[in-house]
C-alpha cells in the first residue's frame, strides 16, 4: 500500500497528516519531474475548493513549481472535473486539485491528473513518495535535493480563471433540450460548485433554487452535500421541485432527489444512464461498469432490462481503467462517481445533474419513473478495527463462515467483506430481502473475527 497517496491522491488532516511541506515538496517534484521528461515547458493548472486550508496548501504547492522552474496556472476555486477538463483541453504538464472532497472541513487533500486529465499513474506517484520522504539517490538524483530554477527559469504564477469559465461553457454545450420549464434545487455542500453549478442551470433556463452556498472556509460539507442529502429532500419536497442535485465537496459525484423527495442514488443513476443509451443505441457493448459495491437491485434492474454488468474494485479510478480497456461507456459507484466516457474523464457531479435532467426531458417521464425499476435490497455495512487486514482476509475460519453464508443467501442476497483502503478497518457487507438478516450475518462475521482475536 502507498504512504502517502490513497485511491483518491494524498488525504489527511490539514496542518497535521497533510502539511504545507508537502504540498512544496509536491509542487517541487512535479516542476522538476515534468522538466526531466521534455524540452517543453512545465506548465501546472491548479483548482481548490473552499476549505480555510486549500489557500495554505495552495501557495505552498506554487512555491515549489515556481522553484523548479514550472508555471502555474491558477483556477481558483473550481471543481475536481474542471481541472481534468482544463488540463486536457488546454495541453497542460499535469494538474492538482486540492481537496479533501466529501470530508470535514479540516482535512484537506491533493490529486493529481495526467496530461489526459486522468489520474496519475501508480509509477509518478511512488516516484513523488519518494522525494517526499527524501530517498533522492533511488530517484537517481545527487546532492541532497532537487536543482533549483534561477534567472529567467524561475517559474511565473499565471490568473487562469478563464480556463474555468471555458469548462462552464463546455457543460452548458452539452445538453441538447431547454431547461425551460424545469424547477431544480442545488445542494452545493458549500463547495467547489457553490458558483458554476447555479450558472450552468440559470444558462440552461431552469428556475434554479440553491442551498449550501455560503462557504465560509470551515462549513463544506457540514450538515449539506451529498453526504446529507435528507436537507435536500425535504427542500425538494418543500418547494414542490421536479428533481434536486447534490454534490460534494468538489463536485465530482451527485446524488439526486426525485419531485417526491425519495433520493436517487449512484445505482439508480447509473441504471437510468445504462436504459437510455441502450434506448438510443449508443450503450457500447451493452455494458454498465459497477463497483462491487453497487446493490443487487441494481444488478436485477438491469438484467431485466437486458443490459449487462461489469464489476470492479472499489474506486472510481477502477471504473475508468475497465471502461478504457473495453470501450464501456458508462460507469460509476454508488456514492455518485458517474463517468461518461465521451464527456469526461473522471466523475463529474454538474455533468451527471444535466445529463439526468436530459433524461427526463428525453423520455417526458419525472426522474421517479425512470428510476422505478431499481428496487434496492436491504444493506447493512459495519466496520471492525482489525489488527491486520491480510490475517482476517485469509483466516480459514473466516472464509469457511463467508462461504457458508453465501451459500445460504444465494439468489436472494450476498456476504462482502472489505479493506479498508486508508484504515485499519474491515467493512462486513450484506445485502438480503430483509434488514434483520442482514444484520444476522454482519454481526455473525465480526462476532467472529473478534473470536479469532483479530480485532483491535
Amino acid at each position: 500500500m502507498a504512504k502517502y497517496f490513497g485511491t483518491d491522491g494524498f488525504r489527511g488532516e490539514a496542518g497535521k497528516t497533510l502539511t504545507s511541506a508537502h504540498a512544496y515538496k509536491i509542487g517541487r517534484f512535479l516542476g522538476w519531474y515534468y522538466s526531466e521528461a521534455g524540452t517543453k515547458k512545465v506548465t501546472v493548472a491548479i483548482g481548490k475548493d473552499t476549505r480555510l486550508s486549500s489557500y495554505m496548501l495552495e501557495y505552498a504547492l506554487v512555491a515549489g513549481l515556481t522553484t523548479s522552474g514550472a508555471d502555474a496556472y491558477m483556477l481558483h476555486v473550481t471543481t475536481t472535473p474542471s481541472v481534468s477538463y482544463v488540463v486536457h483541453q488546454d495541453s497542460f504538464s499535469c494538474g492538482v486539485m486540492i481537496s479533501a472532497s466529501h470530508n470535514p472541513f479540516y482535512d484537506n487533500g491533493i490529486k493529481l491528473v495526467n496530461a489526459q486529465g486522468e489520474k496519475m499513474d501508480d509509477r509518478t506517484l511512488e516516484k513523488i513518495e519518494l522525494y517526499l520522504d527524501s530517498k533522492l539517490q533511488e530517484l537517481g538524483v545527487a546532492g541532497d535535493d532537487l536543482p533549483m530554477a534561477f534567472g529567467d527559469r524561475i517559474g511565473r504564477v499565471v490568473d487562469y480563471s478563464a480556463g474555468r469559465n471555458r469548462y462552464i461553457g463546455y457543460l452548458i454545450s452539452l445538453s441538447a433540450h431547454s431547461f425551460k420549464h424545469l424547477r431544480v434545487g442545488l445542494d452545493c455542500a458549500n463547495g467547489s460548485s457553490w458558483m458554476i453549478a447555479k450558472s450552468v442551470f440559470d444558462a440552461l433556463g431552469a428556475t434554479t433554487s440553491v442551498i449550501g452556498a455560503q462557504p465560509n472556509g470551515v462549513n463544506i460539507n457540514e450538515g449539506v452535500g451529498s453526504t446529507h442529502i435528507e436537507h435536500l429532500a425535504k427542500f425538494v419536497k418543500e418547494n414542490e421541485l421536479d428533481m434536486g442535485f447534490a454534490f460534494d465537496g468538489d463536485a465530482d459525484r451527485c446524488i439526486a432527489v426525485d419531485e417526491h423527495g425519495n433520493v436517487i442514488n449512484g445505482d439508480h443513476i447509473l441504471y437510468i444512464f445504462g436504459k437510455t443509451m441502450k434506448d438510443e443505441g449508443i450503450l457500447t457493448n451493452n455494458t454498465v461498469v459497477t463497483t462491487i459495491m453497487s446493490n443487487m437491485g441494481l444488478y436485477k434492474a438491469l438484467s431485466e432490462a437486458g443490459i449487462d454488468y461489469a464489476q470492479t474494485t472499489v474506486g472510481d479510478r477502477y471504473v475508468y481503467e475497465n471502461m478504457v480497456s473495453f470501450g464501456n461507456c458508462v460507469g460509476g459507484e454508488q456514492s455518485g462517481h458517474i463517468i461518461l466516457s465521451k464527456y469526461a474523464t473522471t466523475g463529474d457531479g454538474i455533468l451527471t445533474a444535466i445529463k439526468l435532467a436530459e433524461a427526463c426531458l428525453s423520455a417526458k417521464q419525472t426522474l421517479s419513473k425512470l428510476a422505478e425499476p431499481v428496487k434496492m435490497f436491504p444493506q447493512v455495512l459495519k466496520n471492525i478495527r482489525v489488527a491486520d487486514k491480510s490475517a482476517v482476509r485469509d483466516d480459514a475460519e473466516v472464509q469457511k463462515a463467508v462461504e457458508r453464508i453465501s451459500k445460504e443467501l444465494d439468489g436472494t442476497g450476498r456476504i462482502l467483506l472489505r479493506e479498508s483502503g486508508t484504515e485499519p478497518l474491515i467493512r462486513v457487507m450484506a445485502e438480503a430481502e430483509s434488514t434483520d438478516v442482514c444484520e444476522k450475518y454482519v454481526d455473525e462475521v465480526i462476532a467472529l473475527i473478534k473470536s479469532r482475536g483479530l480485532s483491535l
